[in-house]
């Protein structure tokens, strides 16, 4: 626990370093692709200090480089071939740079797996003074009741929510306020550790340093769901290749993450098994051809798989596109189902607005937000992420939502628990000597 505080702290100084020096790269690294932006902020002096807490610093960016590569050695948003991710990273980021026309020595990655789960935990003390300090809010912050969530995993996010001073609750900041009694609610992300370290890994292989990690969820969250939905209550559904992404917001925090392991992937593996076809014969009629809802024309539309085994018989073949939305449909309806399942898991009807957002890759599926509307919800929406400046127009669809998401949450990071000083006697001495070691080895 307290390794990862320090190894957050020392990476939210080196994203402040690469800030001041004006840029920073962006690395999704997802199961179909790896995507990669190369920022250039407006310089050290928009470095105010914002909000609750020292917030690593707010600024201004444009993109100046962007690529993408296929994916290759990640499943269901993991790394499971750690040669070939590395490779494909390099080749990502080298496109990148070469398009910005400059070097980059620091990243900021997202990945979505990981078997994320969430805790809401909370904690409160008795002020010393009568005015809250900044070194108040680090005591509440450390007061917190943390869950014991096992064995071979790691906080990856631990934001405050919400803050009650006295009976007085829904405070962003306490600070400078007159109390008694200091409350915190905090949101706690955790994921297996191997997921972490694995990323970690190959980005110091690619020569880098590693300047933030955040979950894919969360980042879609910020890009795809406008200002409104962030405050009364949404969720975002990221629809990627290997694994589906579920988070909630709720007055501009995320309270909720989980990730569903299906995803666009598994609807082309469905298409190449039933037609008979090579992966990326399927991934092509899925693009131009695909669908959940079938219509009455849809048995006179024929369509021609060119395959190239050689049997003539074999390769001129034609389907009808009833027959390929047959094959697409349950596995789609599984996600939802999947994804519904773990909406109510949540709580997410009790939310004052239940608005839900698709987003991602997968998402694009002609007829998906009537499907999703019947299986989640009446208010299903299709979300592409925000505008950002300098982004190429081939970067500015669903399938972008988390690389967009990340860049939003390299210039604008919420508070998390390690932006404030721990309090000493919270600091273990044998795990603080714990820490320096993991970290040497490590970073």
């Amino acid at each position: 626990m307290i390794e990862l505080y320090e190894t957050q702290r020392a990476m939210r100084n080196m994203r402040k370093a690469a800030m001041q020096r004006g840029v920073v790269a962006i690395l999704d690294v997802g199961s179909s692709k790896i995507a990669c932006l190369v920022l250039r902020f407006d310089g050290a002096e928009r470095l105010d200090v914002e909000g609750i807490g020292p917030m690593a610093g707010q600024a201004g960016f444009r993109v100046i480089g962007a690529a993408t590569t296929r994916s290759r050695g990640v499943k269901f948003g993991e790394i499971h071939a750690m040669q070939e991710t590395e490779r494909a990273i390099r080749t990502a980021l080298q496109a990148a740079q070469k398009m910005a026309n400059m070097r980059v020595d620091h990243v900021i990655a997202s990945f979505s797996g990981a078997q994320p789960r969430s805790y809401g935990v909370a904690g409160e003390l008795e002020l010393q003074g009568h005015v809250v300090t900044e070194q108040d809010v680090s005591r509440v912050l450390s007061a917190c009741d943390v869950p014991d969530f096992g064995e071979g995993r790691e906080v990856l996010h631990a934001q405050p929510v919400n803050f009650a001073l006295d009976h007085r609750s829904g405070l962003g900041d306490p600070r400078g306020q007159m109390g008694q009694r200091l409350a915190c609610d905090m949101h706690m992300l955790t994921v297996e550790d191997t997921a972490i370290q694995n990323l970690a890994h190959c980005v110091k292989r690619c020569d880098l340093e590693l300047a933030g990690i955040a979950s894919s969820a969360y980042v879609s969250g910020i890009s795809a769901l406008v200002e409104d939905e962030q405050e009364l209550g949404a969720a975002c559904i990221d629809m990627g290749g290997g694994a589906t992404g579920v988070s909630i917001f709720m007055k501009k925090h995320m309270i909720y993450a989980d990730t569903v392991r299906m995803g666009g992937d598994h609807v082309t593996s469905d298409i190449s098994l039933g037609l008979s076809v090579p992966p990326p014969v399927a991934e092509r009629i899925k693009t131009f051809y695909g669908g959940v809802v079938a219509t009455g024309r849809d048995d006179s539309e024929m369509i021609e798989i060119r395959g190239e085994t050689g049997d003539w018989e074999h390769d001129r073949r034609s389907v009808s596109r009833a027959e390929l939305i047959g094959i697409m449909r349950p596995r789609v309806e599984e996600i939802l189902e999947e994804v519904r399942a773990r909406l109510d898991a949540a709580g997410f009807e009790h939310l004052p607005s239940q608005q839900i957002v698709l987003t991602g890759g997968a998402s694009q599926i002609p007829g998906l937000d009537g499907l999703a509307s019947r299986i989640l919800g009446q208010q299903v929406r299709l979300g592409r992420p925000l505008r950002v400046h300098g982004l190429p127009q081939a970067a500015t669809g669903p399938a972008f939502a988390s690389a967009v998401g990340l860049c939003l949450f390299a210039a604008n990071p919420q508070d998390e628990w390690w932006d404030f000083d721990l309090p000493v006697d919270r600091y273990p001495a044998r795990s603080l000597r714990r820490a320096v070691k993991w970290f040497k080895d490590n970073w």
